[in-house]
């Protein structure tokens, strides 16, 4: 359990819990930049993490009063913008497969035959053509500058997992250059 004391927004936290509208607003306007950035790193765009801020601050409206102080407010709060992210990776995913293969059965475009594909992973950084599990945990230990034991709370994974997913990524930026 996390020690109250070394959490500086514990205090906004507790009032904001009880229905304390302005401590919710301070600790919105106080972390915005960090649920927008940690949104955009993940998603690679900036309208995506538009989108999945406003989502965030929604989700926090329902989720500030089971905030039980595990862990920092800051880890749950980029624990809860990761999900968000996932979700609406998983709802664009559905959603452009069923628009791909209506426009491709309604005789709109024609199937994909790959080519585009060395085009695409051209264009992508380094960081984009990593696998998701990958970026997610590049965008929490370097983005967030969450330590490996954090980021590993939040992925649900072990802090040795975290250690190795950044040695792997090292060696395929290295590999890249």
């Amino acid at each position: 359990m996390a020690n109250i004391g070394d959490d500086p927004d514990a205090g906004l936290v507790a009032e904001a819990a009880t229905g304390n509208r302005q401590a919710f607003e301070t600790l919105l306007r106080t972390h915005y930049d960090r649920i927008h950035g940690l949104a955009w790193q993940v998603t690679g765009s900036r309208a995506d993490a538009d989108d999945v801020a406003q989502d965030v601050c929604c989700i926090l409206v329902q989720k500030i009063g089971g905030f039980r102080a595990e862990a920092k407010f800051t880890t749950w709060l980029c624990g809860i913008t990761l999900n968000a992210c996932r979700d609406l990776k998983r709802r664009r995913r559905s959603f452009l497969g069923f628009a791909e293969r209506l426009t491709v059965l309604a005789g709109l475009a024609t199937a994909s035959d790959g080519r585009d594909l060395y085009d695409a992973i051209w264009i992508e950084s380094a960081i984009a053509r990593l696998k998701p599990a990958y970026r997610e945990t590049v965008a929490l230990v370097v983005g967030q500058q969450l330590t490996h034991g954090e980021a590993a709370a939040i992925l649900g994974i072990a802090e040795a997992t975290v250690s190795w997913r950044m040695s792997e990524v090292r060696k395929l930026l290295t590999a890249s250059d």
